[in-house]
Order: C-alpha cells, then structure tokens, then sequence
C-alpha cells in the first residue's frame, strides 16, 4: 500500500499493488469531501494516475470515495464507485 504516490500529474491518495503471482487486482482510491464519487473516478482518469503502476501488467480497480460532511451526524453518506481497467 502506497499514500499520496506520485504518478501522472499528481498525486493519488492511496494505491495497494498485489504481491507477485498474486490474481488480485490492483486499485487507486481517491478521497472527494462533499464532491462526488464520480468527480473522484474522473480525476483519476484525467491525471493518468494509473502510470504509477506502469510496471504493473493485469486488472486495476479504479475507487472513488465521496464523504458527505453536509449530512446530519446521524446520517453521512459515504458513496463509492469502482471501475475496472484492463493494462
């Protein structure tokens, strides 16, 4: 698991790299605070953030996580989208 990993024009919140002859995917979470989870998917694309894993042959998850801070305590939404890329 890498934090804030630099690759394409910035850098991604989060990215886990399965072990060696391991079929897990990889993925690429971005964190959006009152956005949406969307909005975190198309960052993603927009700044090439799977060139960190260049070396990487085999599925990549792409994560988009919205938190909803405007939501009553009681009630926060948290949203989620997953895509699936093929390298």
């Amino acid at each position: 698991m890498y934090l804030e990993l630099a690759g394409g024009d910035s850098f991604e919140d989060l990215v886990f790299v399965p072990r060696k002859n391991c079929q897990t995917p990889a993925f690429i979470v971005e964190l959006k605070w009152n956005q949406s989870a969307e909005t975190a998917i198309d960052q993603i694309k927009e700044k090439k953030y799977a060139k960190c894993l260049q070396d990487y042959t085999g599925e990549i998850l792409l994560v988009g996580i919205n938190y909803d801070r405007v939501s009553k305590e009681d009630n926060k939404k948290h949203i989620c989208v997953i895509e699936k890329i093929r390298k």
